[in-house]
C-alpha cells in the first residue's frame, strides 16, 4: 500500500498548481519581489558608473593635464563650479550621468525604475563620499548642484531610453 502511494500520479489540481508555479519563476515579466536581482542591479549600476567615470576623469587627464586622484570622484574639493578645473570635473559627472542614463536601458530595462535606481545610486555615492570626506561634502553648495542636476538627468534621459526600450517590437523570430 505505501509504495502505491508514492508512484500515485498527482492529481489534476496538483498538477496545475505546480504549472502555474513553474511559469511565474520562468516568466521574465513576472514581477515578484527579487531582492537579489535588486541588489545585482545595483551593485551592477554603481560600479559601472564608477568605471565610466574613472575612465572620464583619465580622458580629461590627458586632454586638460589634470592630475589623477581619487579625491575628484568622492570629495568636492575639486568640484568648485568658479573654476575652470571645477568647471570641467563638473561636465565630467554631468556627462557620465547620460551614460547612467544608457546604464538604466540596458541594466534596469523598466522605466518605472527608474527614479528609484537613480536615487539609490546618488544616494550611495553620497554616503561613499561622506565617508570618505567627512561631513565637508555637506557644506559644499557645487557639489550639491552638480549631484541633483546629474540625478534629474540620469531620472529623466533614462526613464525615455527605457521607454522606447519597452516600445520596441518584439522579433517574431
Amino acid at each position: 500500500m505505501a509504495i502505491l502511494r508514492k508512484n500515485r500520479v498527482a492529481s489534476p489540481q496538483q498538477a496545475q498548481n505546480s504549472t502555474k508555479r513553474f511559469a511565474s519563476t520562468n516568466s521574465k515579466s513576472s514581477n515578484k519581489f527579487n531582492p537579489r536581482l535588486i541588489f545585482s542591479q545595483i551593485v551592477a549600476l554603481q560600479s559601472i558608473h564608477y568605471l565610466i567615470l574613472s575612465f572620464m576623469f583619465q580622458i580629461n587627464s590627458f586632454i586638460y593635464g589634470t592630475t589623477i586622484t581619487v579625491d575628484r570622484i568622492f570629495t568636492a574639493k575639486h568640484l568648485d563650479l568658479w573654476t575652470k578645473e571645477g568647471r570641467i570635473d563638473a561636465a565630467t559627472i554631468i556627462i557620465s550621468t547620460v551614460f547612467g542614463s544608457l546604464l538604466l536601458a540596458i541594466i534596469v530595462e523598466k522605466s518605472k525604475k527608474c527614479l528609484d535606481f537613480s536615487v539609490t545610486l546618488f544616494f550611495v555615492h553620497f554616503l561613499i563620499c561622506t565617508f570618505y570626506e567627512g561631513k565637508s561634502v555637506l557644506r559644499s553648495l557645487d557639489f550639491w548642484i552638480v549631484h541633483v542636476l546629474g540625478m534629474i538627468i540620469m531620472v529623466l534621459l533614462g526613464e525615455y531610453f527605457c521607454s522606447r526600450k519597452e516600445l520596441m517590437d518584439i522579433p517574431l523570430l
